[in-house]
């Protein structure tokens, strides 16, 4: 077996329009076509057509905790300053970092089920 990498994150949420308006808003994801699942289901696509992010409508008790289920997922970004600019610009509170030897920087935020979200860009700061 050879793993190539993360084809998409699914979240399950009480809060899906709230959940998808984030992923719109702040990160720019695009809703787009969705198999037709038995319950509300939401997939968003990236810059290059992919879905990445999926949604699933669940009722809060059957909605994991995000703290338990996951620590974070990560996306790829092209462009590290401007992206720090527009989340700034709107609010959302971030944090900043390098990987070792500053190969990588990275950004996080949370969405409204108390997802974390890293946004990659390669590169020195």
């Amino acid at each position: 077996m050879q793993v190539l990498g993360i084809d998409h994150a699914t979240i399950r949420t009480p809060k899906l329009s709230e959940t998808r308006a984030f992923f719109e808003q702040v990160l720019g994801l695009k809703a787009g076509p969705t198999p037709a699942f038995k319950e509300p289901v939401i997939w968003l696509y990236g810059a290059e057509g992919h879905d990445v992010v999926h949604l699933i409508e669940a009722e809060a008790e059957q909605a994991p905790s995000a703290v338990s289920s996951i620590n974070h997922f990560a996306l790829r970004i092209a462009d590290y300053d401007k992206t720090v600019a527009e989340l700034k610009a709107k609010g959302i509170p971030i944090q900043t970092e390098s990987t070792p030897g500053n190969e990588l920087r990275q950004i996080y935020l949370t969405d409204p089920n108390g997802v974390r979200i890293e946004l990659n860009c390669p590169g020195r700061a």
